[in-house]
């Protein structure tokens, strides 16, 4: 397949045998001021992956990275018979908001979980997990999640269009009066690999200054995200 790419596991399933066939997950924005574009969220079987850190993003990573385009990546998660949650916010994840996603595998060899979802205002940041085994066992269970840098983008923090390929990022108008304007932009290339984002940078002059982006509104660390999932 062309856009998930081929790992190597050896993860077992519980000594019983039994695999839980329903999850509910629940994945709530960190942030102080970013929000989550449409979030794609899937089980799938051990032998794919949505990305892998340090290694090439695929074009459907990129069209998710850079503008919040999550189609390329749930055409090739049903190309593989994942179980999938498609946008299941309706759109933007706000901060601090949560999201409550149901998946259940049941006769499908679907054990592990990956979710993706940009990061607005950036460049190629995202929101990411990459194939966590899912739990069998009856209970909550907790995880945070880190932002991941598509590396497809140079960080420059400067207003743009968002699609794949051009500088800039995008500011979809809950954030219009947020982001600043006629920065000068943050000295960067891009990396090419993916790997953990380094959180932005912005600065305080919305008019000017080196980003377009409020140090005080935008700026994050890792974690960005948390997650519950509940096996009943």
């Amino acid at each position: 397949m062309k856009v998930l790419t081929s790992i190597i596991t050896g993860a077992l399933l519980s000594a019983s045998g039994a695999q839980a066939a329903e999850y509910t997950i629940d994945i709530q924005n960190l942030t102080r001021g970013s929000v989550f574009a449409p979030l794609v969220v899937a089980a799938h079987s051990g032998s794919d992956s949505l990305f892998m850190v340090g290694e090439s993003a695929s074009t459907a990573v990129q069209a998710m990275a850079e503008g919040g385009d999550i189609s390329g990546l749930v055409t090739s998660l049903e190309s593989v018979g994942a179980t999938i949650s498609n946008n299941p916010a309706e759109g933007l994840l706000m901060a601090g908001d949560s999201v409550e996603v149901v998946l259940n595998t049941d006769s499908t060899a679907n054990t592990y979980l990956s979710l993706a979802g940009m990061i607005v205002p950036s460049n190629d940041g995202f929101v990411g997990l990459n194939s966590l085994m899912l739990p069998t066992e009856t209970g909550v269970y907790h995880y945070t999640l880190n932002a991941y840098d598509a590396g497809t983008e140079a960080n420059d923090e400067l207003r743009g269009s968002g699609a794949p390929g051009e500088p800039g990022l995008p500011v979809p108008p809950p954030l219009e009066e947020m982001v600043g304007h006629n920065a000068t932009g943050v000295e960067a290339n891009a990396e090419g690999f993916v790997h953990i984002h380094r959180g932005v940078l912005g600065d305080t002059n919305a008019e000017g200054g080196s980003s377009d982006l409020d140090a005080g509104v935008h700026r994050w660390l890792n974690p960005v995200a948390h997650l519950t999932i509940t096996v009943q």
